[in-house]
């Protein structure tokens, strides 16, 4: 079985969460583009639901879906959202922003009542950091902002290189917010929940892509078929 099938695995378990009349967060990303085709069909079979996507790739894709959207501003709270994940480690905290909409889906899934993350087993790890840490910022002082983050890192014991995020035409990859993103490699981060802290202070930086205490389930999709881990 190949890791997209295992995503549609992942997906279908957590859209058995979903009833009508909820008001529903869209992550972003190939495993949640599978939830919003899964969803998709059962709103052209009657569910009632209606959602708010995490990225303008999103919006397409639940539009191409036939699924009602509305905005933060037109609700006031999701009953849930499901997304994907980069990393997830075994307290269910997580690092996101590998397609770069990390602080639209920051934002979503914290105006949610809970929210289900959704991936292969590939993703599940002891400790955060293997995957590049996506930090959004400001594209002005970036220097300043950059060694910023960088004392941050060394102040967890993390350490690595600072890479500025550039697209296929090799400017820098800009966010759907404007902003754009460097991508700390630190390998491992031994205090996450500290360094997203440390990180939230720093002027320049917009948002990061350490998602701590906001995941309450994780579903995960392997060879020997579907794990779901609870917040403890």
């Amino acid at each position: 079985m190949d890791r997209e099938d295992l995503k549609r695995q992942a997906a279908a378990r957590a859209l058995e969460e979903v009833r009508s009349g909820m008001k529903l967060g869209l992550g972003t990303g190939s495993t949640a583009k599978h939830f919003v085709e899964l969803l998709g069909e059962k709103v052209r079979g009657g569910l009632d639901v209606i959602g708010v996507p995490t990225s303008e790739a999103t919006r397409a894709d639940a539009e191409r879906c036939g699924i009602r959207l509305t905005t933060l501003d037109e609700i006031d709270h999701l009953d849930l959202t499901v997304d994907g994940a980069d990393e997830v480690d075994v307290r269910l905290d997580l690092i996101k922003g590998g397609g770069g909409a990390l602080l639209r889906e920051k934002i979503v899934a914290a105006a949610s009542d809970r929210m289900i993350v959704i991936a292969d087993e590939s993703k599940w790890v002891e400790q955060l950091g293997r995957f590049p840490l996506p930090v959004e910022v400001i594209p002005f002082g970036l220097a300043a902002t950059r060694r910023a983050i960088d004392n941050a890192c060394t102040q967890v014991g993390a350490s690595g290189e600072l890479k500025l995020r550039r697209g296929k035409d090799g400017h820098a990859f800009v966010t759907d917010g404007g902003h754009w993103i460097v991508d700390a490699h630190l390998g491992r981060i031994p205090d996450a929940p500290r360094l997203a802290r440390l990180l939230a202070a720093i002027p320049g930086v917009v948002e990061h892509g350490l998602f701590i205490g906001i995941a309450s389930t994780v579903v995960l999709a392997g060879a020997e078929g579907i794990r779901t881990v609870e917040r403890a």
